[in-house]
């Protein structure tokens, strides 16, 4: 098989991002929006990563799927992502869900691409980049498109290395010695360990790469099929495995971002994993380069003036902030911010502290103000001498959501009194598939 120019691959491939789903395990953080819109690193939002990746290797046709709660996701994009030139064949279709095929919503991942395949076809890719919008990582999807050409492989699926306790909620392959895949379970609760790695095993990113005749026939099978839930990692893809060329495609060779050659992916699909990656931005060196010229994370930057910090007198009335990030229209007033995250619009008042926290956008926090591992949702208005992360039991009595490593979670809900009372099981369709 011929090696084929990159950018010719790219420019006769459609990327469709699955955004649908709800980050039921982030809890209340998802309650107003789905899980791709929420807010990461002082001023993106998660799903900017997985636009980002496509524009910059040059995958510039591309469908976004929504479904739950989609008003704040597609406010973003329609203003963050409007830059792409529709005359040269650069486009992002937001595609909510509509009911194509009956009166249900999304059965599944595999579903939702089959009742938006017409905007693929309209396309007319030959190869078509089925994504999730829910991690952060930052990939080169052109290598592995070249990889998955050379091959001559109708199906290639993006894998990481993941310590077995994680692999539980990923879907877990296995392959041969020409990295041909010859079995996979989704979300297995005993994952296979790699023969190399007897801790570690092979996971899938989500990400994977198909022909597009292929594409269309498949769907066409799962979806006349009544047994199948509509999943690509539940029933399409083991349904491949041994009937079509089905190859991994390890992530180390397209990844654009690794710390001591080990390429940096994460679910943020927990509060803690979401806190972890925030803060992990704060350190000095953090393993998350965001200031990479090269590959930058685009988004939606509004027109804000600079940060701010005012106030340089003894006694305690000094305002500055250390081994944290300030978002632009920030104030950060005679108070004190460190190993911190604070999104744009963050004012903090004169004799508050906050320490290893993050706080969501035009949050205002008022005057002698603790907040110690906290993350303050969007829009909150904390009072004046008002705690949280100092006392758990303190903070679960007043209705905070406190994670299972003393992450408290505050939202303006929980601050009125007026909680609501909504589970947090898995959401169906789309939204199930990927929380």
């Amino acid at each position: 098989m011929p090696h084929l120019p990159r950018n010719h691959l790219t420019q006769r491939t459609y990327a469709m991002v699955l955004a649908g789903g709800r980050g039921s395990r982030l809890q209340h953080l998802t309650e107003g929006r789905a899980k791709p819109a929420v807010p990461f690193a002082g001023q993106l939002k998660i799903i900017d990563f997985t636009l980002s990746n496509c524009v910059n290797a040059g995958i510039r046709r591309i469908g976004v799927l929504t479904q739950y709660k989609a008003q704040s996701l597609i406010r973003h994009i329609e203003r963050g992502w409007g830059f792409l030139s529709h005359s040269l064949g650069e486009f992002i279709d937001i595609a909510p869900a509509q009911q194509r095929h009956g009166e249900g919503w999304y059965d599944g991942t595999a579903d939702a691409v089959w009742q938006n395949q017409g905007l693929i076809r309209e396309a007319r890719p030959d190869h078509v980049l089925v994504l999730g919008g829910d991690h952060v990582y930052k990939m080169d999807y052109s290598v592995m498109l070249q990889e998955h050409v050379v091959r001559g492989a109708e199906l290639s699926v993006a894998c990481i290395e993941v310590p077995l306790a994680e692999a539980c909620g990923l879907g877990v392959m296995a392959v041969d010695e020409d990295e041909r895949i010859v079995a996979f379970e989704e979300k297995p609760a005993c994952p296979t360990p790699l023969p190399s790695s007897p801790g570690r095993a092979l996971a899938s990113m989500g990400v994977y790469v198909f022909n597009a005749d292929v594409l269309f026939a498949e769907l066409a099978h799962d979806a006349a099929d009544v047994m199948s839930t509509h999943d690509f990692g539940h029933d399409l893809i083991p349904q491949l495995i041994g009937q079509r060329r089905v190859y991994a495609h390890r992530f180390a060779r397209s990844c654009i971002n690794s710390v001591e050659g080990q390429p940096y992916w994460r679910d943020v699909g927990t509060v803690d994993a979401y806190w972890e990656a925030n803060m992990d931005l704060t350190r000095v060196l953090p393993e998350l380069n965001l200031y990479d010229d090269t590959w930058p994370i685009l988004s939606q930057i509004p027109q804000l003036p600079p940060a701010k910090f005012v106030f340089d007198e003894d006694g305690g009335r000094r305002g500055y902030a250390v081994d944290s990030l300030v978002a632009s229209g920030c104030i950060v007033s005679g108070a004190v911010v460190r190993r911190s995250v604070l999104f744009c619009k963050a004012r903090v008042d004169e004799g508050s502290v906050v320490e290893d926290s993050l706080v969501l956008p035009d949050t205002r926090i008022g005057r002698g103000v603790t907040l110690r591992r906290a993350i303050v949702d969007k829009r909150c208005r904390l009072p004046d001498g008002f705690t949280a992360g100092v006392d758990r039991a303190a903070d679960l009595a007043r209705g905070f959501h406190v994670s299972p490593s003393g992450i408290t979670l505050v939202t303006q809900e929980m601050l009125e009194g007026g909680l609501a009372q909504v589970g947090v099981g898995a959401p169906s369709g789309i939204c199930r598939a990927l929380a």
